[in-house]
């Protein structure tokens, strides 16, 4: 392409000269421009930067259809990851598609209200040549476990599998493993595990003298392993976990609803009450993409995804990560894209990112970084790494990048990388800052979903089942003592005696009950096998 030829741009009859006279764009930055001139439905990020301008004839996008092969947003603190985010969710909902945010600082409940214009906001808007009006999102609220403002979101202990729940709990492989095999034990038995109290009961079960026998054949519970994880299960609970373990469940296809009009919902999950509490938040989002991956259905190569989730502070989700989990979470985020999810994690620098995740995403949104000591100037040599082969002297660019600027590559509509465009953002249509608290609740209790979810159940499960049937055998025992101080009748004939017949095991007297049997009624096939598990070991639900 020469110089004199059209620079391909988002507006009608854009050509080598920008408003007011511009010079043409040079020949690489009309290659860079060209790579974004996309025929389809697509996503405006903003206008190239080059030469330390703001090019409006040259926008920069992103195929609606390439948002399901996941995506990093990056960038130190302050730069407007958060902003990048929003602008994207917004976009994705007006073009009716459902999108998922964790909201882990408090301040992207204001996507569901319209912006305020401003002085920034219109400076911002012509510079990259957008027409801005304001404008908010169709959105729903949800909190862990109802701390905090949302509706309550929680899984019972059985959907969310012992995998999930060792990270939680901070378990090593071995005691994971161990976890593991009580989840198949409760299983196999129909001990459903709806809250922490029933996985405590089964524990200490299985570590009793009558339950010791039941794993003897499959390797057994040591009493030192099973220590460690009521111990765990202890003090989650003293730090006021219990809530997000229980019924009713959350049923997570409500993520991929659509409001009337056609637009896709937002879901935003309120973090800031559990801010302190990292791994039980950003597990806990594994949790939903696990359930979502299972129940979805295949589509392939679709025109747009059926749902987009965005990982904010990913870098949580990877620390300390046990082998197996990092394995499940490559496998989940590689094989979920067939069933039109895009998963987008937004953290500081990519190196927070496993390897092989990040050879998963093919979106980028790269914010600045600093280069202050020299492990962030390692970090940034990096990151630049990642990158095709740019024009940019991408060391300089990343450093000198201001707020609401970034370094982009994206898959174009053919599946392959666009060249890397430093671009200036626009801005998004809705309140860049959270909405009121009192607003906030008025939206909860409005939600249909509140009447579904906002009250906990506890019903019958394995710790009311094995308490019942211990008393049950411990009067049985009482009973039984008494009728051997009677007197007994003398046998005739000098045949041996027989042995008394042993008093049947807990889970035996559970097993035979008639209160087990209308479980099993309740339960169908889940009762006399192990529940299907997916990649994360969480219990596929029957919708």
């Amino acid at each position: 392409m020469s110089d004199s030829e059209t620079v391909p741009s988002a507006a009608a009859g854009a050509g080598p000269e920008g408003p007011g006279g511009a010079p043409a764009l040079p020949q690489e930055a009309l290659e860079i421009a060209a790579g974004y001139a996309f025929a389809g439905p697509a996503l405006d990020l903003g206008a190239l930067l080059w030469d330390g301008a703001c090019r409006p004839d040259a926008q920069i996008r992103v195929p609606l259809p390439m948002l399901n092969r996941h995506g990093l947003v990056a960038g130190a603190t302050g730069t407007g990851k958060t902003k990048t985010l929003q602008l994207i969710a917004e976009q994705l909902s007006a073009q009716g598609v459902p999108v998922f945010l964790a909201d882990v600082k408090g301040d992207v409940s204001g996507i569901s209200a319209p912006g305020e214009p401003g002085d920034k906001v219109r400076e911002r808007a012509a510079e990259v040549h957008q027409e801005w009006t304001p404008g908010g999102c169709p959105a729903e609220f949800y909190a862990l476990g109802g701390l905090g403002h949302g509706i309550p979101l929680r899984a019972t202990v059985t959907s969310f599998g012992p995998v999930l729940l060792s990270k939680v709990l901070q378990l090593n492989q071995t005691q994971e493993q161990s976890l593991g095999l009580i989840f198949h034990y409760a299983d196999q038995k129909g001990l459903e595990l709806v809250d922490l109290k029933d996985l405590r009961a089964v524990v200490a079960f299985l570590t009793s003298d009558e339950g010791k026998q039941e794993l003897k054949g499959i390797g057994g519970l040591s009493t030192a392993t099973a220590g460690v994880i009521l111990r765990s299960l202890t003090a989650f609970e003293a730090q006021g976990m219990s809530p997000f373990f229980g019924e009713p469940e959350f049923d997570t296809s409500e993520l991929t609803r659509t409001a009337q009009d056609g637009r896709g919902v937002v879901s935003v999950l309120e973090l800031p009450a559990v801010q302190d509490k990292p791994q039980l938040f950003s597990t806990f989002l594994m949790w939903l993409l696990a359930d979502l991956f299972h129940d979805l259905p295949e589509v392939g190569d679709s025109d747009k995804p059926k749902l987009v989730f965005f990982f904010d502070e990913a870098h949580l989700l990877f620390n300390d990560a046990s082998k197996a989990f990092l394995d499940s979470i490559t496998q989940t985020v590689r094989l979920i894209r067939s069933k039109g999810v895009g998963v987008f994690f937004v953290t500081q620098t990519p190196k927070d990112v496993p390897g092989d995740v990040l050879a998963q995403l093919g979106n980028r949104v790269q914010h600045a970084l600093r280069a202050f000591t020299p492990d962030d100037q390692k970090a940034l040599k990096a990151t630049v790494k990642t990158f095709p082969n740019s024009p940019y002297d991408l060391e300089e660019v990343l450093t000198g990048l201001g707020t609401g600027e970034a370094v982009v590559t994206v898959l174009s509509e053919k599946g392959a990388p666009t060249p890397v465009a430093a671009t200036r953002l626009r801005a998004p249509r809705s309140l860049m800052g959270p909405v009121a608290p009192d607003a906030l609740d008025r939206a909860v209790q409005a939600s249909p979903l509140h009447g579904r979810y906002a009250q906990a159940v506890d019903r019958e499960s394995a710790y009311e089942k094995l308490t019942a049937q211990a008393e049950s055998a411990a009067a049985a025992g009482t009973a039984g003592r008494g009728e051997q101080e009677a007197p007994r009748p003398a046998r005739s004939g000098g045949g041996r005696s027989r042995a008394p017949k042993e008093d049947a095991s807990v889970v035996e007297q559970v097993v035979g009950s008639g209160m087990f049997k209308s479980l099993a009624r309740s339960v169908g096939t889940q009762i006399g096998r192990e529940i299907t598990r997916s990649l994360f070991g969480t219990a596929r639900r029957r919708r």
